[in-house]
């Protein structure tokens, strides 16, 4: 019970890598405040959960859903303990000169202004509860990724943005880091595969790229995810936490 009694603000936590840390929060003694764009769908996956959570609905690139998310939280639990932002979109899968200004400004609005955002409203209460703030980042942004640059550009702005977050808030005893897995089977990358020229072969592609030998289910992540917000971490702070079965060590023979 790593986080009994915490109170948990977890963006798109109801699916993929997300949905794997709420149980796993959970079953360590959280509370949980799940968010999501589909308010009926966030609502019944917070009601799987053993214990007191809720779900709501909130556009995390929006500051007013967000300031209204940060004041559900503190009216039902008085404190806000952790914020993990987790929501994110991968789309479009592209070069740089071939995405449209929309598709840019939608993965930088979900995928960054969101943790702005979150930071903003929720950093006095993060403050009270001298508590921890973990973004979910990508092996894209430390090594890159073809055909990818709107995410890639959005997960190496999360790298550094975490670091700096660290050093601006460690004043108060607020600890930031962030979790970067390389492949992992959630909806979101079947979707990245299945948009690939030659999709039938990215299972085994996956599986390869990764030292370990396979691509992962999102418990990996969620796994880590509890370390780095339990007070198992308590001295680690602007940590980019590899969680990538050493996909980026380099050239091996297949």
């Amino acid at each position: 019970m790593r986080l009994k009694n915490k109170v948990v603000f977890l963006t798109g936590g109801a699916d993929g890598i997300g949905w794997e840390c709420a149980q796993a929060y959970a079953n360590e003694g959280a509370k949980l405040v799940i968010c999501g764009l589909d308010k009926n769908y966030v609502e019944q996956k917070a009601s799987e959960l053993d214990g007191e959570h809720y779900g709501i609905r909130c556009d995390v690139s929006n500051d007013n859903e967000v300031s209204k998310a940060i004041s559900f939280i503190l009216d039902k639990f008085g404190k806000l303990d952790i914020i993990h932002n987790n929501a994110g979109v991968s789309a479009p899968t592209k070069p740089i000169h071939s995405t449209t200004i929309e598709e840019w400004d939608t993965v930088f609005n979900t995928n960054i202004k969101s943790v702005f955002l979150t930071a903003r409203h929720g950093l006095e209460a993060l403050k009270q509860s001298k508590g921890c703030i973990l973004n979910t980042s990508s092996m894209a942004g430390v090594i890159g990724q073809a055909n990818h640059a709107a995410y890639t550009a959005t997960k190496g702005a999360m790298n550094s943005l975490t670091k700096s977050m660290a050093l601006d808030y460690a004043e108060f005893g607020i600890r930031v880091n962030a979790v970067c897995p390389a492949g992992v089977w959630t909806p979101m990358l079947r979707e990245w595969a299945d948009e690939q020229p030659d999709s039938a072969s990215m299972e085994d592609y996956l599986d390869k790229i990764h030292a370990l030998g396979y691509c992962p289910e999102g418990d990996v992540i969620a796994s880590s995810s509890v370390y780095l917000v339990s007070d198992d971490a308590r001295f680690v702070t602007g940590h980019i936490q590899h969680v990538s079965g050493g996909a980026e060590l380099g050239y091996r023979r297949l």
